[in-house]
């Protein structure tokens, strides 16, 4: 899913983008050694791209169209000749089988001499226009957003993912000069985890607000509106006690927990001030309606809490990466 979702297998991908191939695994060796001692990275690598020897073809554009060859008519002659071309098929034992055209072998250590017809019906050969040579080139170029790259992969043991992107960021900003025209991307679960968060705070502002706005026309009391809402920085103080004793580490499960106890937080205070409201209605005391009150609503709220708490309690009891979800 890592793979679909981000184009990289792992936990963390360190991106270098450039144009110059050499230059690019040089930075990526550098990125690879200067956060190999950090603590919690695990299965780091540096993406293979070694230089392999190649049959280089660098076409004479002048002179193909001086015979009015095109580039992509040179080149399919060339691809025919070497890797062959699937031109029919004939049925044998009820399979289709592919009958395909090439150069024989032994043609092949002339690639100068492959034949090549001009529109005119004359017919030359590949060394009339193009220089055919051998040299050392790249076994893969990869690209994103049509520029060159090369990936430093690693996951995490032991550690929170945000803390270790932290460290290695930290490392490439100081200690990691890039040339004019090359940058860096972080991407793998480290980019899906930030985005899950900057969703989940923008949304959970555009609900608060419209919850706040709800709830004064249901108190139609400022005031009223401003106590419930002081509830939820004191029904945070349990959920942060919680997150220090299991880890001090906040994941989105945890942000979803939180969502859950802002819920039942403003639903109990709406509760109470509703009922608060009519006893002062009946002209009862402000201190006897608060404790009658309260002691009216008791049981209605102890049961929507325990019964929030009980749905939520898989994401407490789950252990390992995506067990929460399950």
């Amino acid at each position: 899913m890592d793979e679909v979702l981000l184009g990289v297998r792992s936990a963390i991908a360190i991106k270098i983008f450039g144009a110059n191939l050499i230059q690019l695994r040089q930075i990526g060796e550098q990125v690879r050694d200067l956060i190999q001692p950090i603590n919690g990275i695990v299965d780091l690598q540096l993406e293979p791209q070694l230089p392999i020897r190649q049959v280089q073809i660098q076409y004479d554009r002048a002179n193909a169209a001086n015979y009015g060859l095109s580039m992509k008519a040179i080149s399919e002659v060339v691809s025919t000749a070497l890797n062959g071309q699937v031109v029919s098929q004939v049925p044998e034992n009820q399979q289709l089988i592919d009958i395909s055209i090439s150069l024989i072998n032994k043609a092949r250590n002339s690639l100068d001499a492959i034949p090549i017809s001009t529109p005119t019906g004359q017919t030359i050969t590949l060394g009339t226009v193009a220089k055919v040579g051998y040299g050392m080139g790249a076994n893969v170029v990869n690209r994103e957003d049509v520029s060159r790259l090369i990936v430093v992969s690693a996951n995490v043991a032991n550690r929170d993912l945000g803390s270790v992107v932290g460290d290695i960021q930290t490392q490439i900003q100081q200690k990691i000069k890039l040339p004019t025209g090359y940058f860096i991307q972080y991407g793998g679960q480290f980019e899906s985890e930030q985005r899950a968060t900057n969703n989940l705070l923008v949304y959970s502002i555009l609900a608060a607000i419209v919850i706040t706005v709800l709830m004064f026309f249901s108190v139609k009391s400022f005031p009223a509106m401003i106590a419930i809402m002081l509830n939820l920085p004191l029904a945070l103080v349990g959920g942060i006690i919680s997150i220090v004793l299991t880890g001090g580490v906040i994941s989105i499960a945890s942000l979803v927990g939180f969502i859950t106890l802002f819920g039942v937080a403003i639903r109990n205070g709406l509760l109470l001030v509703n009922n608060y409201n009519s006893k002062f209605a009946q002209s009862i005391p402000p201190k006897e309606a608060i404790v009658k009150g309260s002691l009216e609503r008791i049981d209605s709220i102890l049961m929507t809490a325990l019964t929030s708490a009980l749905g939520t309690l898989p994401l407490v009891l789950s252990s390992g990466a995506g067990n929460e979800i399950l």
